[in-house]
């Protein structure tokens, strides 16, 4: 068993597996705690994004900012060069909204293999899937695994037929798509310059992780589309719990009406 099975797919397997067996067998529900679990246990990052975000927002109304921006207008060199130093000066990590992202990517990854290990349907795959899980649990009861939830088969791409139509609606790919960039949109704080790197990052992101995750829901198992609806809605119930949703950025007419209404009460 190598690294990657020893630190990641084995503990998510017997993980899932231990769930599932606590909530009745039921593995969409399993997969809905797990991603809680995921999401309680990378927390942490997810303040420290907020903290990154909120610095680069106090930033646009720092004096030594607005005067280095005044001095260096029209040299992007030097002004690039002054932006990173008053960064570290500042204790600011211009790339901390896109790390939760990119630290999901192996959890992704890493729970697609664990579903596809757990959904075992031959004697094949049930041996691997054996070799996998852990004394403690109780294999005989709980293989084979539950493996509908709602009208989804877990193991495979999801798709909802309706009688009449001979191909079936990929419901989960515009509900996973549209979630991920919902989430992008709410968390996403304006760059103090919007034209340096983190800025374009962010943007780029914000663009392509939503048809990245429909992509992915729309070719692999199901179990996955459902692990990114729940993660998504667990992280937008965060934020606003937290006070740190933007609706702005998703409703940009908001801003609009805002600005009306202030020029009416004038």
């Amino acid at each position: 068993m190598n690294i990657w099975d020893s630190l990641i797919i084995t503990p998510f397997i017997n993980t899932l597996l231990f769930i599932y067996n606590l909530v009745g067998q039921n593995f969409g529900v399993a997969i809905i705690l797990f991603t809680l679990l995921i999401r309680l246990v990378t927390h942490p990052l997810m303040v420290k994004q907020i903290k990154g975000a909120q610095g680069m927002q106090d930033l646009q109304k720092n004096e030594k900012w607005l005067k280095i921006q005044e001095k260096y207008k029209n040299d992007k060199e030097k002004l690039a060069q002054e932006q990173m130093a008053l960064y570290k000066e500042l204790g600011i990590n211009p790339f901390s909204s896109c790390l939760p992202t990119l630290i999901q990517l192996p959890i992704i990854f890493g729970l697609y293999q664990a579903v596809i290990y757990a959904m075992a349907t031959t004697p094949i795959d049930l041996l691997n899937l054996i070799r996998h899980i852990y004394p403690a649990l109780n294999v005989e009861s709980l293989i084979p695994l539950n493996n509908k939830f709602l009208w989804m088969d877990l193991s495979q791409p999801e798709r909802l037929y309706i009688p009449g139509l001979e191909w079936g609606i990929p419901v989960m790919v515009v509900i996973v798509a549209l979630t991920t960039y919902i989430q992008g949109k709410l968390i996403q704080t304006p760059s103090a310059n919007p034209k340096d790197q983190a800025a374009g990052m962010s943007k780029m992101m914000n663009l392509y992780m939503p048809i990245f995750m429909g992509y992915l829901a729309y070719t692999l198992a199901s179990g996955l589309s459902l692990y990114f609806v729940a993660s998504n809605l667990v992280g937008i119930a965060q934020y606003a719990m937290l006070g740190k949703v933007n609706w702005n950025n998703v409703f940009p007419f908001l801003n609009k009406k805002d600005v009306k209404t202030s020029h009416v009460k004038k």
